[in-house]
């Protein structure tokens, strides 16, 4: 029993990584929400509280309009959580509708600049050989 306990957080947050990605793309209309990808979920123990990260999956160089579109797409995010806060409890059968905070993970572009970075470097030695 205890070692479900520790399961079922990480199988909820599957799931709603799931569902979500699919809400976002299918039933919501709201442009500010375009492209967006939902890379991982984690919840609390007692299933009340699920943090949602997110990426843009079209990126802009880095520099104010990539940091306008993430401020939009986070407001988007949060003028729809009561909708989506909804449709989640019910088509995951929850007995309790869990807290949905969102916040954007800057991980996947730093790997993206970094890979930039890489191929530049390989790029300019090869051109001094």
């Amino acid at each position: 029993m205890a070692g479900e306990a520790n399961t079922r957080p990480a199988r909820v947050a599957a799931q709603l990584r799931q569902e979500l990605a699919q809400l976002v793309v299918r039933d919501l209309g709201d442009p500010r929400l375009a492209g967006l990808v939902v890379s991982s979920v984690t919840m609390s123990g007692d299933l009340r509280l699920a943090k949602v990260f997110w990426r843009l999956a079209i990126l802009e160089a880095p520099g104010p309009l990539l940091n306008a579109r993430i401020k939009e797409t986070q407001t988007g995010l949060e003028r729809a959580s009561g909708r989506l806060k909804k449709a989640i409890t019910v088509r995951l059968q929850l007995r309790v509708a869990p807290e949905l905070k969102f916040e954007f993970d800057a991980g996947q572009e730093k790997r993206d600049r970094i890979d930039q970075l890489l191929e530049e470097v390989k790029v300019e030695a090869k051109s001094r050989a």
